[in-house]
């Protein structure tokens, strides 16, 4: 009998490479999705999304793919589900970012607005899709943003056990910038959600 080695579809990375995010490893492939949600220029308040992400031991995952889903300012989806109409054009609301050797991450932004889900009103926050080698399936997390007044009255929020909540706050840095480190597993491991 012959054996076979790993297949694409029984991992999900680091396969992705080629046709998800081809600029992190020089593979000449048009970009279709990339780091920048919300191109200069679109309404709203300027933002840089940062962090690293690591694994159980703390090592930076160099070819990790992470992914962005976020309302505008306004709290609007740019998607025909949302209904209603979007602030910019320029405003895509999802990127795509490959992690560097050093295993961080950067998406420029906006600064997103709340929105209405189910419990009611959520705080500002963007919604991350994490894909790494030996995972087989793909990790979902959220980001709020430090000092933002709603995050007390998030719902989802709310659901964590407040112990780990703070996995969960991207950190302000300065100049419009947040550090948000993803830890897969271990000490200090970010909340992941079933969805």
């Amino acid at each position: 009998m012959t054996k076979f080695g790993v297949s694409p579809s029984q991992t999900v990375g680091p396969f992705f490479h080629y046709g998800l995010t081809p600029e992190a490893r020089g593979y000449s492939v048009p970009v279709s999705i990339d780091a920048v949600v919300a191109a200069p220029g679109t309404p709203g308040t300027p933002l840089v999304l940062t962090g690293v992400v690591t694994d159980a031991d703390g090592a930076p995952v160099p070819d990790a793919m992470i992914e962005l889903w976020q309302a505008d300012h306004n709290g609007i989806y740019a998607h025909p589900r949302d209904g209603r109409a979007n602030a910019s054009n320029s405003f895509r609301g999802f990127g795509r970012s490959p992690t560097a050797l050093d295993g961080t991450y950067r998406f420029e932004t906006i600064r997103p607005g709340a929105v209405s889900g189910p419990g009611g009103s959520q705080a500002p926050h963007v919604a991350l899709v994490i894909f790494a080698r030996g995972m087989l399936t793909h990790l979902f997390t959220r980001a709020y943003f430090e000092g933002e007044a709603a995050n007390t009255s998030d719902p989802v929020l709310a659901l964590v056990p407040e112990t780990r909540r703070d996995t969960l706050i991207a950190r302000a840095v300065g100049n419009g910038i947040y550090r948000f480190d993803i830890r897969l597993q271990g000490d200090k491991e970010t909340v992941f959600f079933a969805v």
